[in-house]
Order: C-alpha cells, then sequence, then structure tokens
C-alpha cells in the first residue's frame, strides 16, 4: 500500500458543517455501511477548515477557499454544496439598497463567502464599502447604511427579515455565468479508492432520501421550505460546470 494511504483499520475521522445543507449528505454517511469506518463530527466551516489543515480530521466539508492553503488537498467526492441558482443562505442583507451601503459586517464562519462577497463588490457591484470583521452580535448591527453578510441557516431565519437582500450565489452567476460551490469534500492524505467509492455511495444514499430527511427536520420549526431547499436552492452533484466555477473563484483570490 503506499506510504500515505491511511490505513482503513483506523477509522478515518470526517468533519462536516452544521448547518442544514449538509444534512442530506449526513444522512447517507450515517445510514450507509461507511459509518463503520468513520468518525463524524460537526463544526463551523472555518473551524473544519482548521481542523484539517492541522491533520485533526482526514476529510472535511470544508470551504473552497481552504483549497489553495493546504499542504495537500484532494477533492474525493463527485459532491459538493453548490448553487445553480440563488442558494438563500449566503447572503448580504440590508436595510437600504445596495448602492447605499457604507459598511459591511464579514460572518466569520465561512471564508469561502467573505472571499466571495469581497470578488463580487469590486467586479460584479463595483463598490467600496468598509468592512468589517463581524463580532458574534453583529446581525443585530445592521441599520442605516450598514449590512451584512449572513450565511448557513442564520441567514434562512432571516429570509424576509430585511427590505433588501442580495444573494451571493446569485450574483455569482449574473458575474460569471458559471454556478458556484461553497464546500466541497477535502481530503488531506492520498485515501483508499475503495473506501472514496463508499463514500460517494452513502452521499448518493443522503440524496435519495431527502423527504427522510425533511421529516426528521420538521419537528424544528424551520422558517424556510426545507424542500425548496434541498432541491432548488443547493445543487450537491460536483459536476463539470461546478468545477470550471470553483477554478474561477480561486483564480479570483
Amino acid at each position: 500500500m503506499h506510504a500515505n494511504l491511511l490505513q482503513l483499520s483506523k477509522k478515518i475521522r470526517v468533519g462536516a458543517v452544521s448547518y442544514l445543507n449538509t444534512k442530506p449528505l449526513l444522512y447517507g454517511l450515517q445510514h450507509h455501511a461507511v459509518s463503520e469506518s468513520i468518525e463524524l463530527m460537526e463544526d463551523y466551516p472555518a473551524n473544519l477548515a482548521r481542523a484539517l489543515h492541522d491533520h485533526t480530521i482526514d476529510i472535511g466539508l470544508v470551504p473552497v477557499a481552504l483549497i489553495p492553503r493546504l499542504p495537500e488537498a484532494h477533492i474525493i467526492s463527485n459532491y459538493c454544496i453548490g448553487a445553480t441558482g440563488p442558494v438563500a443562505s449566503v447572503c448580504i442583507f440590508s436595510k437600504v439598497p445596495m448602492e447605499q451601503i457604507q459598511t459591511l459586517y464579514l460572518d466569520y464562519q465561512s471564508k469561502t463567502s467573505v472571499n466571495l462577497a469581497r470578488i463580487l463588490l469590486k467586479n460584479y457591484w463595483k463598490k467600496e464599502v468598509l468592512l468589517l470583521e463581524a463580532p458574534t452580535h453583529f446581525i443585530d448591527l445592521i441599520d442605516g447604511t450598514t449590512a451584512a453578510v449572513i450565511i448557513g441557516d442564520r441567514a434562512l431565519d432571516k429570509y424576509d427579515s430585511y427590505p433588501f437582500r442580495y444573494d451571493l450565489a446569485e450574483a455569482w452567476i449574473g458575474y460569471t455565468g458559471k454556478p458556484f460551490v461553497f464546500a466541497t469534500w477535502v481530503s488531506n492524505k492520498q485515501l483508499d479508492a475503495g473506501f472514496i467509492a463508499s463514500f460517494n455511495e452513502a452521499n448518493a444514499l443522503g440524496l435519495s432520501n431527502i423527504d427522510t430527511v425533511i421529516e426528521q427536520l420538521s419537528a424544528d420549526n424551520n422558517s424556510y421550505d426545507l424542500h425548496t431547499y434541498f432541491t432548488k436552492n443547493i445543487s450537491y452533484t460536483l459536476d463539470a460546470a461546478k468545477k470550471e466555477g470553483m477554478a474561477q473563484f480561486l483564480s479570483l483570490l
């Protein structure tokens, strides 16, 4: 066996983002035989990025902005967190239109979304604003000409709370004509081909059980329609068009 291959006698540590959009993929990992080979943890994207970099985990569903910073990175799956239209859960929320925004708080949970906002402000909206790292209570600071990038479940919770909402995936597609990939399964070492095949099967299993996943989540009284979110907003297949969009994003970083 190649010296860098992770021995399958040892459980492979897998980290995934603790957002609603990962629930179908996690369902697959938990209900497929591959579950016996992995140890699963959930966290914020930025924390998972750090864990993958520090080898605290072996595989992470991590922000694509991390990939160039890893000493070794392998995209191991045919699945991702992507969008071919509005994504709903990565938006700039504001009380004033884009042309009046002067200050923008950047959600600290994901480097990809922060970098995407920077790229779009410069190249798509052609707008200079004061960019600030968001404190924990930053959503409360949205007022007047101060807006914020909000991501994940918090964005879904706030979806209709402000008069102006700018969807960053929709803006990216308007700018480039290509889909956007927010996160993908990346390993920091070479992995066994058999394991990777099982891992992909598990992802596919989860996506074929979206109705079951929604049933399990319905008790949480989600304010945003999850069927729309999982089937229309999030696009899970890492196809050629998404790889092109991902390459263009990484070239603009």
